[in-house]
């Protein structure tokens, strides 16, 4: 990432809630967060309550409110309150029978019941930033305690939610080494997390604690011009609310890649998403029209109509989307509504993958998918934002993430290769190996785009006639090569190969080669694994 660009000096008050923050005490999380947490929650469930049980708590606050009625049904018997009814409304009830301020106190009582609750559970919920460790302790009755090595982290992922950021706040996420190992606060000062995060990454850099120091002891004599801008809180929030992800006049406009939202819709409607849609439609058209059958309109019907929610949710966390270099790493921002942004650092991805869908090619897009720790699920909806790191681009945009993931693309040779790798045809395609005709029996479409290429740190793959595929594969992060042989590539004298990472979405695997340069290619690789892994520091990048 070379020295990376200039990151704005945030607010002096920012930094010092920031110096706080990291001062290796424990420390409460925003006075919010039992509310964004648990307090809609709480309330949708009392509304639910309310609206369903509302003839049991007349009953519980008054008793039964009414007898038979009618000729001779004792209406007019037990006198005064016993023979009224009130058509199970419980405000009617309560104010008629004179039970007002009992219901009041009800209310009153669940309510600081509540609120004690919430207060305990935010008061135990701590946490502390220390040198190298970030450590989380939750819980009232079962204490839980989580830490996240600094030396381990594999991203920093800050999400917005709408409501929260009407309260000015923010959930950051540290996703670590290991099966579901993140640690996350929710919830911090929105205004502190972006600086918060910068801190983290530079600790986890390998910069020196001297360093640190140096750094904020810097920070604390800037000169009051150019301390906090926004006045008031509800100018803060408008900000907030309005203003952009991220300043991306902060990084190299070469690095910028910014996504239209024309082009995220193009890309939602053709789709194979869409296509499917389409034969439903068409299917429940000729089942109603032409057959009569309209019982299929009503079981179908609800599904169709609840599948358009499909792209407003698309649209809304691929709006806005950004990708751009940062001194601590590449930087995804997304979202329309409710905003999220991603800080991968250097090292951190273990396999790319760009894939053109069929329906995409006549507009030239692409989408890129990787594998990273912390999100091995490349298939579970949480996932998905975390993985999918291009939605739609064009080669040139292509072009510019993965000379951010992987800066040994940028060069030209190199760029010259990926090119062949994704656009090129059979013979074309000169930097990258071939698989023999004979693979014809195998791979009867795709065989001619089936090889493979090397470069000084990393592995490329292009694979798919219909669905277009090249993946690429940091040396340093490969954690093994695999050499298979069935009956049928036996008589056909040709092997599979695989290449293992990390479980994700990216699956590294050439379904046909030569047997002897599968050979020769485990052999090379392998050994070009081991030179890679020791002379790799991204772990600790800015030593």
């Amino acid at each position: 990432m070379g020295d990376g660009p200039h990151h704005p000096a945030a607010p002096l008050s920012v930094r010092r809630a920031v110096e706080q923050l990291t001062d290796g005490e424990w420390h409460r999380l925003h006075w919010a967060s039992p509310l964004l947490k648990g307090g809609i929650a709480f309330i949708a469930i009392l509304a639910f309550v309310l609206a369903n049980l509302r003839e049991r708590l007349v009953e519980l606050v008054i008793g039964r409110s009414g007898g038979p009625t009618g000729p001779g049904g004792g209406g007019q018997g037990g006198g005064g309150d016993a023979g009224r009814t009130f058509n199970g409304d419980p405000i009617s009830a309560i104010y008629e029978t004179g039970f007002t301020g009992v219901a009041i106190l009800i209310v009153i009582g669940v309510l600081l019941l509540a609120v004690a609750l919430f207060a305990v559970a935010w008061r135990m919920h701590t946490f502390r930033i220390g040198v190298d460790a970030v450590e989380v302790r939750s819980g009232v009755v079962f204490r839980h305690n989580r830490q996240a090595r600094l030396d381990r982290i594999q991203g920093i992922h800050i999400t917005r939610p709408l409501f929260a950021r009407l309260f000015g706040a923010a959930r950051i996420e540290l996703n670590v080494a290991g099966q579901d190992a993140k640690v996350e606060l929710s919830y911090l000062g929105s205004r502190q997390v972006d600086e918060l995060r910068r801190e983290l990454l530079r600790r986890a850099s390998g910069v020196q604690r001297a360093e640190v120091a140096a750094a904020v002891a810097a920070a604390a004599t800037l000169p009051p011009a150019e301390q906090d801008r926004e006045a008031g809180i509800l100018n803060r929030r408008v900000h907030e609310l309005l203003g952009p992800e991220r300043d991306l006049d902060a990084a190299p406009p070469e690095s910028v890649v910014k996504i239209g939202p024309l082009r995220i819709l193009g890309s939602l409607v053709v789709s194979e998403f869409t296509l499917v849609l389409l034969l439903v439609v068409a299917a429940l058209f000729f089942s109603t029209l032409v057959l009569h059958r309209y019982f299929i309109l009503f079981l179908l019907l609800p599904s169709v109509l609840g599948s358009l929610g499909y792209y407003v949710r698309r649209f809304s966390k691929a709006a806005r989307y950004s990708i751009a270099a940062t001194s601590d790493g590449v930087r995804v921002g997304f979202g329309l509504l409710s905003t999220s942004n991603d800080t991968l650092p250097p090292g951190r991805i273990h396999a790319i993958e760009v894939t053109q869908p069929i329906l995409w090619r006549p507009m030239g897009w692409w989408m890129i998918r990787i594998n990273r720790a912390g999100h091995a699920s490349g298939r579970a909806g949480s996932s998905a934002p975390h993985t999918l790191l291009l939605p739609v681009g064009r080669l040139a945009d292509v072009e510019k993430v993965l000379a951010l993931l992987l800066p040994g693309l940028a060069g030209a040779d190199t760029q010259g290769l990926v090119m062949e790798g994704l656009v090129a045809r059979g013979r074309a395609a000169s930097g990258f190996s071939r698989a023999p005709r004979r693979a014809q029996w195998l791979r009867p479409f795709s065989w001619g785009r089936t090889g493979l290429a090397r470069t000084d740190d990393a592995v490329l793959l292009r694979t798919g006639f219909f669905w277009r595929r090249l993946t690429v594969l940091p040396l340093a992060r490969l954690q093994s090569v695999r050499v298979s042989q069935g009956p049928v590539r036996r008589m056909l004298d040709l092997a599979e190969l695989h290449f293992n990472t990390i479980a994700g979405p990216v699956r590294a695997e050439l379904g046909v080669i030569d047997r002897r340069a599968a050979v020769a290619v485990f052999t090379e690789v392998s050994a070009a694994v081991v030179e890679a892994l020791g002379a790799d520091g991204s772990h600790r990048w800015a030593s």
